[in-house]
């Protein structure tokens, strides 16, 4: 097998290890660091990429052409970027990183997750990979501050936890998010359907309130950046994510992102932070990628005081879930309110709840589309707009069925109309 092969998918001997190992600190040694600082990320892997080809051909071991272009991106790659993760951040198709210790890695691609064979030479070289990234966010990470939430130069969110936190050594969580997709995408992809993309589409541009509920890896933060693309240009939208994972195309776009306390515990800035300094911002919208705490009852009252047309997700497993979520997640504000109160917020701020879910085929499909028409203050009224009836799991594990729409609640079409919005589909008995 060729060198490149057993380099980049089979697990590497130690032989190997020790080979990049030891050119690895021959290149450190021709380089000037400093100078080698001041360039470009692209062009220290030029630089050193020469340097290395000239080394390789004074005292290098002999191999063809191939084999040797693909020694020399292994060992800038365990110079400069993060070892052998470097293919898998390569590839696109991968959606996931989850690194177990030096020797047990995951990816996961089209929604299913399957052990690659690569591994680390050593505990030590994990943990280096590990400063690696979170020294670019100047952050640390040992037995005093044994987690960290960080963001890669290109994008992806990492978590990091390490003993003795995590019992069986230190555990990388990488997660690449795909391209912003348009709804109509979603609608070709199998993710909804057109006619409720439609009326989806409809209730934003009305500037209506929208929940996006979902469990974890379901799809809400895609579903949430294909909404909000329908967000009229001219208007003024403030982001406010904990990592920064939105897209927008809008030209008038302010981005918010929470930041995490320092090592001597202070400096943090929470969500609830960026939501009530954007309220003096001036937004048209307010985005919120996740609702996970207090800021959940200023997102509310921003939603009763004028800034309609606000998007959020929340992690639930139905829309009525939904709801019941966002009265918790409320009540954990320095503000305490009776539970009717808090019920009341929400009925008067919620008017669509989307809910999605990851098949066991690993497609995400929007399962249900509510209607929020509460009316009293002591309970949650839903009414739906569309549900996914799943037909029974065939032999091929593959998850079919279709969507089903339902009468558009007369207020809610009401409510559209006045905004210059009609949508098709069936109307409610004894409404028109």
């Amino acid at each position: 097998m060729a060198l490149r092969d057993r380099l980049a998918q089979q697990p590497a001997s130690t032989d190997e290890h020790d080979l990049v190992a030891a050119y690895r600190e021959r290149l450190l040694e021709e380089v000037d660091v400093d100078e080698l600082a001041r360039l470009a990320p692209n062009q220290r892997r030029v630089r050193l990429e020469r340097v290395l080809s000239r080394i390789l051909s004074l005292d290098g071991p002999i191999l063809s052409a191939r084999e040797r272009g693909s020694l020399v991106q292994r060992i800038v790659d365990d110079a400069l970027g993060l070892g052998v993760l470097e293919p898998l951040l390569a590839d696109e198709s991968i959606t996931e990183i989850m690194v177990n210790g030096p020797h047990d890695v995951f990816v996961e691609r089209a929604g299913r997750v399957e052990r690659v064979p690569v591994r680390f030479a050593s505990m030590d070289q994990l943990y280096q990979a590990i400063d690696r990234i979170v020294s670019t966010v100047n952050r640390r990470v040992d037995e005093s501050s044994p987690m960290v939430d960080a963001r890669l130069p290109t994008g992806e969110r990492v978590n990091v936890i390490i003993p003795p936190l995590a019992l069986d050594g230190p555990t990388l969580t990488i997660r690449r998010f795909p391209a912003p997709y348009r709804l109509g995408e979603l609608v070709e992809k199998g993710s909804l359907d057109r006619a409720t993309a439609a009326l989806l589409g409809a209730c934003v541009r009305a500037r209506m309130n929208v929940i996006v509920s979902g469990g974890t890896g379901s799809g809400k933060t895609t579903f949430l950046n294909a909404l909000s693309g329908l967000i009229p240009d001219h208007e003024r939208i403030v982001t406010i994510e904990d990592a920064a994972e939105l897209s927008l195309q809008q030209s008038h776009v302010v981005r918010l992102e929470s930041r995490p306390a320092n090592v001597e515990g202070r400096g943090a800035v929470t969500i609830r932070d960026l939501v009530r300094n954007s309220l003096r911002m001036r937004p048209d919208r307010i985005v919120v990628g996740e609702c996970r705490g207090g800021e959940a009852l200023d997102m509310l009252q921003a939603m009763n005081t004028g800034h309609d047309g606000s998007l959020a997700t929340v992690h639930a497993n139905s829309a009525i879930d939904a709801l019941g979520r966002l009265e918790t997640l409320a009540s954990m504000s320095d503000v305490e309110l009776p539970v009717a109160t808090l019920r009341d917020q929400i009925n008067s701020a919620v008017d669509v709840v989307v809910q999605l879910e990851r098949g066991v085929d690993g497609g995400r499909r929007v399962v249900e589309v509510q209607a929020v028409v509460s009316q009293r203050r002591d309970d949650y009224a839903l009414v739906p707009l569309m549900t996914f009836e799943a037909e029974s799991l065939g032999p091929d594990r593959v998850v079919r069925g279709r969507f089903a729409l339902h009468p558009v609640p007369a207020a809610l079409r009401e409510q559209l109309a006045r905004a210059g919005e009609a949508v098709a589909g069936p109307v409610e008995e004894g409404a028109g």
